[in-house]
């Protein structure tokens, strides 16, 4: 099914992958520092974390590169480089801007629901020129269990006073999925790095190419 047929109040859009073309620019300096440091980070490895909070990545990365591997300076290296990277250029998805203003224009509430720290996720939106669509940002800091674990979209369904089965959530990564279903809401899949798979079938109601096939999808 490739369309939203139950009724819907309002969206909860991801940010990295689903508004933001951010996750290509991740995965290479994810890469680049692991070689800075003599490391070889697998893109296995990568998108084992795509979707993740900072707690989480964390224990995945440490588990697979073994205990020697100095975490606390690759993600220091790593933000530094990403910081540089998105402040040069802040590159959004196709249709990312025309369907938060196709939102607003016909008064569709929406939040996003991201697990990038608040500074780093407000510093990314203002450079692509969409913070201001948000009243609602759950981001990482917010929340004591990250994706898969639904407490982010519930969350964000808390912020805008609607109940979570009359919300639509915009995803691309299988944890994203899965904190959405199990928050009881409405799940479009648009692959990034992540391809659709049994299990994304199963949980999405439809499944995208871009976020300009969602007014079709559901019928805006």
């Amino acid at each position: 099914m490739n369309k939203i047929t139950k009724p819907f109040s309002a969206f909860i859009f991801d940010m990295d992958g689903i508004l933001l073309d951010s996750e290509s620019i991740y995965k290479q300096v994810y890469m680049t520092i692991g070689k800075q440091l003599g490391f070889e980070i697998s893109e296995e490895i990568y998108l084992q974390i795509v979707g993740t909070n900072k707690i989480t990545t964390r224990d995945i990365i440490k588990t697979a590169m073994g205990s020697d591997f100095p975490y606390d300076e690759f993600d220091a290296r790593w933000v530094k480089l990403v910081s540089e990277r998105m402040a040069e250029n802040v590159p959004l998805k196709t249709g990312a801007k025309e369907i938060l203003a196709l939102l607003e224009l016909n008064n569709i509430p929406f939040a996003l629901a991201t697990s990038t720290p608040y500074k780093a996720a407000k510093k990314h939106l203002i450079g692509a020129d969409i913070y201001n669509y948000f009243d609602i940002i759950i981001s990482g800091d917010d929340v004591v269990n990250g994706k898969p674990h639904p407490e982010p979209f519930l969350k964000a369904a808390t912020g805008l006073g609607i109940n979570p089965s009359e919300c639509v959530a915009i995803e691309d990564s299988y944890n994203g999925v899965r904190s959405a279903h199990r928050a009881g809401m409405q799940v479009i899949m648009i692959p990034d790095q992540l391809p659709e798979n049994d299990e994304m079938r199963q949980l999405c109601h439809a499944i995208l190419s871009s976020l300009n096939d969602m007014p079709k999808a559901c019928s805006l």
